[in-house]
């Protein structure tokens, strides 16, 4: 399954609108949906979403703090996990049940410190406080394989001057998603963020 390097943030989402939502995106062509695990019951809503998206969708989860929060994502069925920080532990667990890990990075430590200990990508939070300059300057350093993620402030208006910069894709969660949005709203929002994707992805 190939993806776009756009990941939906849904934090608050309910077990009960997570399918309905989770299908909204897929329509609309975002297939990495992440559910932060300081929502409601968060790994119901991926153990829904992931039973009902599969082979359509990866559902993952975010702002994961400890290695048994790892397990029971892998448990739920989730795919990926992305930490707000780059604590090694949690990133070992993760590589070690065969899931893809994104940590949060700011730094060049922490970006060194998420490679050495197996990151998949990294995700460079707050993007909007790094800016596009700051990303280019790590850039320089990084493995040039390694994707980079803006997520904090990226939407469909920056995602050219961060494409510029060498980031293959973006974390969107207030832009995409707020508590209470109906899926149809999130699957319109989805749909013109895809379009800026594309039309940046191809430049």
């Amino acid at each position: 399954m190939s993806h776009r390097h756009i990941i939906a943030i849904l934090r608050g989402i309910t077990p009960e609108e997570a399918v309905p939502v989770c299908a909204a995106l897929v329509e609309a062509g975002i297939t990495l949906i992440e559910v932060p695990l300081n929502s409601p019951n968060a790994t119901e809503s991926i153990s829904r979403a992931a039973a009902a998206l599969s082979g359509r969708a990866e559902i993952g989860a975010g702002t994961v703090l400890s290695e048994e929060d790892v397990r029971a994502v892998a448990q739920a069925g989730g795919t990926f996990i992305v930490s707000p920080d780059t604590y090694e532990p949690v990133i070992a667990e993760t590589v070690r049940l065969g899931l893809k890990s994104y940590p949060g990075v700011f730094s060049p430590s922490d970006a060194f410190r998420a490679i050495r200990a197996g990151a998949t990508g990294l995700k460079f939070f707050p993007a909007e406080v790094l800016g596009s300059k700051g990303i280019k300057a790590l850039k320089a350093v990084l493995p040039p394989s390694l994707p980079l993620y803006a997520v904090g402030g990226a939407n469909p208006d920056n995602f050219d001057e961060f494409f510029a910069v060498g980031c293959a894709g973006f974390g969107l969660g207030t832009y995409i998603y707020t508590p209470g949005r109906s899926a149809a709203e999130v699957g319109q929002r989805a749909a013109t963020a895809v379009a800026a994707y594309d039309k940046g992805a191809t430049a």
